[in-house]
């Protein structure tokens, strides 16, 4: 049965919110705040771990793409997980998983030891944002979800903050060890918060019990996620949108500003900085755009992409052995749009899909941008050794998968838009002529 009030529709069961509502859910924000600093920490480090494995640039890229392979591949998995098991148990699991990752890399005296930590901690790491979504869609009201999905990633972008100011300057401070040890006691203080007090819903908003399961069941979940043009609209505008950033940020930014740009360290991380700062102020505004326009979903997803594109094409392409610093920073603001852009992807899945597939159908979202990202991941460091770190060419990779982006975005754009058309027409035939 559905209310209407106004022009908005509210459903039965729509969780009020208020104070109780954010103090639950900012604990599982802050438990996504420390997976993404765990997560990011290589992006800083990445000088610093290929002189104490000794690696070359193909074998330090195998970190992160490591780490996102098994993020990438456990997305499904974690949303089914989220979906019947509920928020809090998985989050508990994935802190254990990320901490003892972190803690691993730190203590690793090998290549090999220090790759299955990363593997761990991306498995850890894969269970936070999901869950986190999934609880605000329990305590809050729909209305708000792009909001607070934006919202969220900004806590996962002040988390980025963090590595690239903090656990840089330990690193050079303390050292590599002492540094890596230090930030894992972050996960053991959220693990203590998240036992004391997270639950997955208010008093009186509790889901239907859940009455199917086995192999049938979650491939029902997985078929009739992606069969919502939605879904994989949602899918391919994060596949189109973050990866250029997260390859920045993650793990090629520091290197690329340091030996193809000539930059001191510290003006390097400066840069990482602003794209992080970027992130948050446009983290902001678009939550708030999408709020009140829904319709205003594509055109800031492919402006973002195009915007993209062309710094990225205009910084490479810039003659000369070194771009100037006002195209690098405009750069680094762009870039900053990235993770905010990316966040549109579940606003499309969402209203795509039911309460009880919303952690199945983010886990499908979620899973396109890492993949781009891996991909790209692996492509720049294959290219660099192979062209003698020749990062113009390297770096032309993420033309590539941006273009298969765009295609795939225009492509479902419209069908989405219709199958939304006929839910809200639906929702207020439903609205008129069921009594209160």
């Amino acid at each position: 049965m559905s209310r209407s009030h106004g022009s908005a529709v509210t459903l039965p069961g729509d969780p009020p919110g208020g104070r109780r509502a954010a103090l639950v859910w900012g604990v599982g924000v802050a438990v996504y705040f420390v997976a993404v600093i765990f997560r990011t920490s290589l992006g800083v480090a990445g000088l610093d771990a290929a002189d104490r494995f000794d690696i070359n640039a193909s074998a330090l890229s195998t970190f992160s793409i490591l780490q996102l392979l098994v993020y990438a591949g456990m997305q499904i998995p974690v949303g089914l997980m989220v979906d019947r098991l509920g928020t809090k148990k998985v989050l508990v699991l994935g802190v254990v998983l990320f901490t003892i990752g972190q803690l691993g890399f730190a203590l690793s005296p090998s290549y090999g030891t220090a790759l299955a930590a990363r593997a761990l901690l991306g498995c850890g790491d894969a269970m936070t944002f999901i869950s986190v979504l999934r609880l605000g869609s329990r305590w809050f009201p729909a209305r708000r979800g792009p909001l607070i999905g934006q919202v969220a990633a900004l806590f996962g972008v002040a988390g980025n903050l963090v590595s690239t100011v903090f656990i840089a300057r330990a690193l050079h401070g303390l050292g590599w060890t002492t540094t890596f040890v230090g930030s894992s006691l972050a996960g053991v203080v959220v693990l203590v918060l998240l036992l004391l007090f997270l639950k997955d819903h208010p008093e009186g908003y509790e889901p239907q019990p859940a009455t199917h399961a086995g192999a049938a069941f979650v491939r029902r979940q997985i078929v009739e996620s992606w069969r919502e043009p939605g879904t994989r609209l949602g899918m391919w505008v994060h596949f189109t949108t973050q990866f250029p950033a997260m390859v920045f940020l993650l793990l090629w930014g520091l290197p690329y500003l340091v030996e193809a740009q000539g930059l001191s360290r510290s003006t390097a991380g400066g840069l990482l900085t602003l794209v992080v700062l970027s992130n948050m102020v446009v983290g902001l505004a678009y939550g708030q755009i999408i709020a009140r326009h829904h319709a205003a979903r594509a055109p800031l997803a492919l402006g973002t992409v195009a915007a993209t594109a062309l710094l990225w094409a205009a910084t490479l392409a810039y003659p000369g052995d070194h771009a100037p610093m006002w195209l690098l920073v405009t750069l680094c603001l762009v870039l900053g749009a990235c993770g905010p852009a990316s966040m549109i992807g579940f606003d499309f899945a969402r209203p795509a899909n039911p309460p009880e597939r919303q952690g199945t159908a983010s886990g499908i979202v979620n899973m396109g941008g890492f993949t781009a990202s891996m991909t790209t991941l692996l492509a720049v460091g294959v290219l660099l050794d192979a062209t003698g770190d020749d990062y113009r060419i390297a770096f032309s990779s993420v033309f590539v998968l941006e273009a298969i982006g765009v295609v795939q975005i225009l492509r479902l754009k419209a069908r989405t838009h219709r199958r939304e058309r006929e839910r809200l027409v639906a929702s207020r035939v439903e609205a008129v002529h069921v009594p209160v």
